[in-house]
């Protein structure tokens, strides 16, 4: 099927204006990491339905696609599908990643580099405080009490952490910092795995008129392994919320600021008209609460986007450039301060829902997109074919991580949207069965496998790989059969245990190095707090 391309200069110009318009990469994430302009939103066509709508929520808005280019067709393929959802205008980047870097333009690797550069242009623009992770120490070890507060949600803080620290995650920083601080002279050294987090967590503080001596972490948690020093495993210090009292205290700071730099409230009955306008507006609902609050009462057709990790990555809850976004917090402090860095990052129309509990709110996770299901088969039923001998072929659609971690005996990978080629490799079967960690995507590819390969029978796996090992069954790891290339994910500096002290060294030095790319690319729009307070 055909589609309206586009060259590399017309949408150049369309990110340069307040149009809005959504730039996707359909290739997997770890291709994108390789090289893509700096505001190509990832969302692989191995998931794309899943995500599409939540990404894209309006189906008229301006749509630009790309891929590798040359005779990859991944763009095409997902032009395909989002005609078929309803979408109305939608252009293909001619040639791809290739047309983009023929015609001159920037080229970043990495993943999320719009949040990451624009933390690299805080530092920069502010002076953001800093102490190295050797500066850090000597004073630790001189017997200064200094407080340490990791800005990153639980699980990675779990996973390896600065010793002592206290996770208080991203947008939690101001709300619960005078609640956990006996003084005002107390210094705070704020932290993450590397440096955006750290730097918008400490800038945080300082905006909001903490008094205490605030600095960021130089290089984060990477920067004290690199150093040589011993990180924490397995750590479980939570700050807890906040009292009436020092809630109290919090909102007062979080408002003095955001009013300062023109974050504006919107009422119940302006959302209700800015929503009955959905067909010419995008409009994103994110509720930056903790996941606990989230789970407990949400308001209908908002999505989790905790405020830490909003900065951090908005590409992954926002995919349309010039939307409109409406952050939800029933304490207000959270949703002020994650406005306020939103607002600098200069790309969207930001506000604060003034009054949460105006909404009749449902509990459980977020909505989630459902796929039609091909037949099934349980985990005893798969677990007898594998036993009885048959020639059948389990495949595994999850990411390449996960699969290495560990997979059912035998289990091939793949990549659902190289199926069409890659099922080359698999030996001749009269049985497959498809699954992963997310299902959708197993039934989504079922369709796929039979249009490939149309003599086998096709299944999927009920309940996917967590059925699997809820049943306790025998698990096998490594890449033990590779159907695809193993390039879906970008992999983090410490998922590389032989190289991992090679790969931080180079993570750091990218992320320093962005500063003078954002500024050659001249697609982005930060602003400064002088420029917004005097607006």
């Amino acid at each position: 099927m055909s589609h309206q391309t586009v060259s590399a200069v017309v949408i150049h110009d369309a990110l340069k204006t307040d149009t809005e318009l959504a730039f996707l990469d359909v290739r997997e994430h770890g291709v994108h990491s390789q090289g893509h302009p700096l505001f190509a939103v990832p969302v692989p066509l191995s998931q794309f339905e899943l995500n599409i709508a939540r990404l894209v929520p309006r189906t008229s808005v301006t749509i630009y696609l790309m891929d590798q280019g040359g005779r990859d067709d991944l763009a095409l393929r997902a032009a395909s599908i989002l005609k078929e959802m309803g979408y109305t205008d939608v252009s293909v980047l001619e040639n791809g990643i290739y047309g983009w870097q023929e015609a001159g333009y920037e080229i970043f690797s990495g993943v999320n580099v719009p949040s990451k550069a624009f933390g690299e242009f805080v530092e920069h623009t502010y002076s953001t405080p800093h102490i190295t992770a050797e500066q850090l120490q000597g004073r630790l070890d001189a017997g200064e009490n200094i407080t340490i507060l990791d800005s990153r949600p639980y699980s990675e803080y779990h996973r390896m952490c600065i010793p002592g620290g206290i996770d208080m995650p991203g947008a939690e920083l101001v709300n619960r910092v005078f609640e956990n601080m006996l003084d005002e002279t107390t210094p705070i050294v704020v932290n993450c795995a590397g440096r955006t987090r750290s730097i918008i967590g400490a800038q945080s503080l300082i905006n909001a008129g903490v008094k205490n001596p605030v600095m960021a972490l130089k290089d984060g948690t990477m920067g004290w392994y690199l150093s040589g020093y011993t990180t924490e495993n397995g750590a479980d210090r939570i700050a807890p919320p906040p009292t009436a009292e020092m809630a109290e205290k919090s909102g007062e700071a979080a408002e003095g600021f955001a009013t300062e730099i023109g974050v504006s409230y919107i009422e119940k009955q302006d959302l209700e008209r800015l929503q009955a306008q959905s067909n010419e507006k995008t409009i994103f609902l994110l509720d930056v609460r903790t996941e606990e609050e989230f789970l407990e009462g949400h308001i209908p057709q908002s999505q989790h986007a905790p405020g830490g990790q909003l900065v951090q990555a908005t590409d992954e809850y926002v995919g349309v450039r010039g939307a409109t976004l409406i952050l939800i917090d029933d304490k207000k402090v959270r949703a002020l301060m994650t406005a306020s860095w939103l607002k600098q990052l200069g790309a969207h129309h930001v506000y604060v829902l003034s009054c949460m509990s105006d909404f009749e709110l449902e509990a459980g996770p977020a909505f989630q997109v459902e796929v039609q299901k091909t037949s099934e088969v349980n985990v005893l039923e798969l677990d007898a074919v594998i036993h009885s001998g048959e020639p059948i072929a389990v495949i595994d659609l999850s990411n390449s991580l996960r699969y290495r971690k560990g997979h059912i005996p035998n289990a091939f990978w793949a990549i659902r949207s190289r199926l069409g080629s890659d099922l080359s490799f698999l030996p001749p079967v009269g049985l497959v069965i498809l699954t992963a960690d997310d299902v959708r995507v197993a039934h989504l590819a079922a369709a796929e496998v039979v249009a490939t390969r149309p003599e086998v029978i096709v299944r999927v796996l009920e309940g996917g790989n967590a059925a699997w090992k809820n049943a306790n069954l025998k698990m096998e790891m490594d890449d033990t059969y590779l159907l695809s290339k193993a390039d879906d994910i970008w992999y983090k500096p410490y998922d590389n245990k032989d190289k991992i002290r090679e790969r931080m060294q180079e993570y750091l030095d990218w992320e320093t190095a962005l500063v003078s790319q954002i500024e050659r690319d001249g697609t982005a729009k930060f602003k400064t707090i002088d420029e917004l307070a005097h607006k």
